[in-house]
């Protein structure tokens, strides 16, 4: 892949941060930042949680790394994320298909997460992983205006 920016976000938190201030916190995390000066393709991954206040961590990695499969074919960009795990998905409908991009064009894709421990001992914890995927050249604030696709594969955190 030639032209291929990948940003991946991923938020997590507990319980703590389902109500009042840690959850205005949360809720007022960005879900796309300016990408860094890197060699493409490349991966952008930030990571926001509750032990950091949701302060980003931001590192440059490969792209392989992230959770997602990109395949070019036909001057198009096929994008569909993985699941992973699976039993951390509530409940929602049927997973929708992929997202093909032409260049110049990116798609927004949100899934979250929820988990308990096995002994029911610990809280609760949640996630929220965004992928921003850009397919051509890209200026470096790309992720912070709209998609030209967006798709909420988001489901009840309850």
């Amino acid at each position: 892949m030639v032209d291929v920016t990948v940003q991946w976000v991923h938020t997590s938190w507990t319980k703590r941060s389902r109500g009042g201030a840690a959850a205005t916190r949360r809720n007022t995390a960005p879900i796309g930042f300016v990408v860094p000066n890197a060699p493409i393709p490349f991966a952008h991954l930030v990571t926001m949680s509750e032990r950091q206040d949701f302060h980003p961590e931001e590192t440059v990695a490969e792209v392989t790394r992230v959770e997602v499969s990109l395949h070019e074919a036909d001057g198009r960009l096929r994008v569909l994320p993985r699941v992973n795990p699976l039993f951390g998905l509530p409940p929602r409908p049927r997973r929708p298909p992929a997202v093909r991009l032409a260049p110049g064009q990116w798609v927004r894709w949100q899934l979250n997460y929820r988990f308990s421990s096995a002994a029911g001992m610990q809280d609760w914890s949640y996630w929220l992983d965004t992928f921003n995927i850009a397919y051509g050249p890209v200026h470096a604030d790309v992720f912070l205006g709209a998609p030209t696709h967006l798709v909420d594969e988001r489901g009840p955190l309850r």
